[in-house]
C-alpha cells in the first residue's frame, strides 16, 4: 500500500509520518482488507490543525474523513476515528462486496466544471445567460449497484453521488435529503 503524507505550508516530521502509516494501516487491515493507496494532508486554519485523509480501496470505492484540532496529532486521531467509524459501519458490506466483485469498479470519464456564482446584488440584467466557467476538470463516474452507490456516498461523506447503474446501464443519482433519508433518481 502506498502512503502519501504531506502538509500544506507546514512541515511534517518523520515521527508523524510513521504514526500516520502505522495507525492507518492497522485500521484499514481490520476493516477494508485491500486498500491500494492513502493520502493524508495536514494544513493549518488559524489556531487549528486540519487533517484530511482519503483512502482508495482496490474495488474502486473511496473512503475519506476530515478533522480539526488544536494539536496536529489530535487532528489525525480525530480523522482516523471518523474513518474507523465509517469502515466499521460498512465492514460486512465491504467484505461481501469483495467476494461478489472479482474486478474493480468500472469507471467512465466525464467533464466537470466549476461555474462562477453571481456575487452581484443588483437589479440589472446580466449581459449573457451563459455562465462563466472558472475551472474545467476530468472526473470519473463509477459503475455501481444502488446499494454500493449509497455506501460510496456515505464513505466519501458527500451529499450527492452520480453513478452508472449496473442493472440498467443508465446514469442515476443518490443524494441525502433534508429529512436525513437517502433519495435515488432513476430516469
Amino acid at each position: 500500500m502506498r502512503y502519501k503524507v504531506s502538509g500544506k505550508q507546514i512541515d511534517i516530521g518523520e515521527s508523524l509520518q510513521t504514526h500516520v502509516e502505522t495507525e492507518l494501516s492497522a485500521v484499514l487491515e481490520k476493516y477494508a482488507g485491500r486498500p491500494t493507496d492513502a493520502q493524508v494532508v495536514f494544513s493549518r486554519n488559524a489556531h487549528e490543525f486540519v487533517c484530511e485523509a482519503i483512502v482508495h480501496l482496490s474495488t474502486g470505492l473511496t473512503c475519506q474523513a476530515k478533522s480539526h484540532a488544536t494539536e496536529i496529532y489530535s487532528s489525525f486521531d480525530g480523522c482516523l476515528e471518523k474513518m474507523d467509524k465509517q469502515l466499521r459501519r460498512y465492514k460486512r458490506r465491504l467484505k461481501d462486496h469483495h467476494r461478489d466483485r472479482a474486478v474493480p469498479v468500472e469507471l467512465m470519464g466525464a467533464s466537470s466544471y466549476i461555474l462562477a456564482s453571481d456575487q452581484v446584488e443588483s437589479d440589472a440584467e446580466p449581459e449573457s445567460l451563459q455562465p462563466i466557467i472558472v475551472a474545467e476538470m476530468e472526473t470519473k463516474i463509477p459503475s455501481l449497484s444502488v446499494g454500493e452507490a449509497v455506501m460510496q456516498m456515505e464513505l466519501a461523506g458527500s451529499p450527492v453521488l452520480i453513478f452508472r447503474n449496473e442493472g440498467k446501464d443508465g446514469l442515476n443519482v443518490v443524494y441525502r435529503r433534508e429529512d436525513g433519508n437517502i433519495g435515488w433518481i432513476d430516469p
